[in-house]
């Protein structure tokens, strides 16, 4: 993957092509800003954002916007960044421990529910947009896909002791919306293996 990106002539400095993904590994699940990642990386955030462009279009990451119809306390210009391939994570930041030696688990499950459910949508032409969704108060659904003028959020638990609960906010602001728990057990249908 180094090889290929690095033949790219926009990228100036491999290591800082380095910093980034192993940054960017460390962030799965979380909403990503350009300028932490820049002050994190030591690099201006114009970089940080062209070298996401260029991860991007080599297929080797993918951004996921924030849904925000302008309620007041929705987060507007937000992104979470994931992989398409939860190996080239554990290449990244050189960690192949089973998952229950990992304190990662869950970021690792919500990569790989997201980028096979992209490519789920991709090769059976499901259009659909795609978002995650919180609120400043933390409110969040994991992933929502908008099809049909409908809503669908989603919500993912690796081994859930309980319900998974959709937050009050989201169902006040998106009426009508469906919403589904995806845990170990019931991921085959979500990911398109049945």
């Amino acid at each position: 993957m180094y090889k290929d990106l690095l033949t790219l002539d926009q990228i100036k400095t491999p290591s800082l092509l380095v910093k980034l993904l192993q940054a960017l590994s460390l962030q799965i699940g979380n909403e990503v800003r350009y300028f932490e990642v820049s002050q994190m990386i030591g690099a201006d955030p114009l970089t940080v954002e062209r070298y996401i462009d260029l991860l991007e279009q080599s297929f080797v990451l993918f951004r996921l916007p924030s849904l925000s119809r302008n309620a007041r306390n929705e987060i507007k210009k937000g992104r979470k960044i994931y992989f398409y391939d939860n190996g080239i994570v554990n290449a990244i930041i050189k960690n192949f421990s089973p998952l229950a030696l990992r304190n990662d688990t869950g970021a690792l499950w919500e990569n790989f529910l997201v980028a096979e459910r992209m490519k789920r949508n991709a090769y059976s032409n499901y259009l659909c947009n795609t978002y995650f969704w919180r609120t400043t108060s933390q409110q969040e659904n994991d992933y929502v896909e908008e099809a049909g003028g409908r809503l669908h959020a989603f919500e993912f638990k690796w081994k859930p002791q309980k319900p998974a609960r959709f937050p009050t906010a989201f169902l006040e602001n998106y009426p009508g919306s469906q919403t589904t728990s995806v845990d170990n057990r019931n991921f085959e249908e979500f990911v398109g293996l049945h």
